[in-house]
């Protein structure tokens, strides 16, 4: 046998390879494509959030603004990067830190502060804005997997 007829039989033996191994790659490179996808688009809508937050609050700490005014200032900075209505904006009292209270670390323990009239607020008074939004209610491609995922920015500020 000469050396090209081995060469051709060996191509016709491996016919096929190309589509199978094809088959079996293209779909984790795409998964992990989209994934970088999402966490870039996460990691922005995290960066929108607390950008917001600190937007509504720097607005709050001046005289003469009410709580209504920055919930609608936070919704419109945030509705340009995503749909403003599916993040849950509160502005709460954090006067009880002043008190020497422990910053909370889960979002219950935020929940649980009371909320504010900044309108009504007095000078000095501590306060907190606060936006979240659940991962998969903003996720380009949402998944299962990331259920309870929740993105959220706040701010703290000292109201003039």
């Amino acid at each position: 046998m000469n050396s090209s007829l081995l060469h051709r039989v060996a191509l016709r033996d491996r016919r096929g390879t190309t589509i199978v191994e094809t088959a079996f790659v293209l779909p984790i490179f795409l998964m992990f494509i989209l994934s970088l996808v999402e966490f870039g688009h996460a990691l922005m809508v995290n960066n929108v959030l607390r950008s917001a937050t600190r937007a509504g609050a720097r607005l709050g700490a001046t005289e003469g603004q009410t709580t209504a005014k920055i919930t609608q200032h936070v919704r419109q900075v945030i509705g340009g990067a995503i749909d403003a209505q599916v993040a849950d904006i509160s502005v709460n009292s954090a006067g009880v830190f002043d008190e020497g209270g422990s910053v909370p670390e889960t979002s219950s323990e935020f929940d649980a502060l009371p909320n504010i009239e900044v309108a009504d607020a007095e000078p000095r008074e501590l306060f907190v804005v606060r936006a979240r939004v659940d991962y998969n209610d903003i996720a380009l491609v949402p998944m299962p997997f990331m259920s309870g995922v929740v993105l959220e920015g706040r701010a703290f500020i000292r109201h003039e």
